[in-house]
């Protein structure tokens, strides 16, 4: 069983940064990942990471933008989120698989067994 709590989120101004965690207690995932779901839209996946490998993949949307790190001894994954837009507005959740995901799978929200809870963030002037 994993459990996952992330935190960090808030409001910010455009073009500001924020960086969330997820702590993972429990073992035995491979892919974490943070999906982000805006006020009436689907969930879409935002950044991965494969644990073992440390590989990482990014939405279009975010890519240059966002980084996904991942402190193994302190079971955390972290998202950076830097120029953030109103675009990027949404409640984020981190995820986990058992699996090592790969493309497609890994933007798949049904391919994660664990989410945490979320946290808000909100970009607006």
């Amino acid at each position: 069983q994993v459990q996952l709590a992330e935190s960090g989120g808030g409001s910010v101004q455009p073009g500001g940064s924020l960086r969330l965690s997820c702590v993972a207690s429990g073992w035995l995932y491979n892919s974490v990942g943070w999906f982000r779901q805006p006020p009436g839209k689907e969930r879409e996946g935002v950044a991965v990471i494969i644990v073992g490998s440390g590989n990482t993949n990014y939405a279009t949307s975010v890519k240059g933008r966002f980084t996904i790190s991942q402190d193994n001894a302190e079971n955390t994954v972290y998202l950076q989120m830097n120029n953030l837009t109103p675009e990027d507005t949404a409640m984020y959740y981190c995820a986990a698989s058992t699996a090592v995901l790969g493309r497609p799978a890994l933007w798949s929200p049904s391919e994660y067994q664990y989410w945490g809870k979320g946290t808000q963030v909100t970009v607006s002037s």
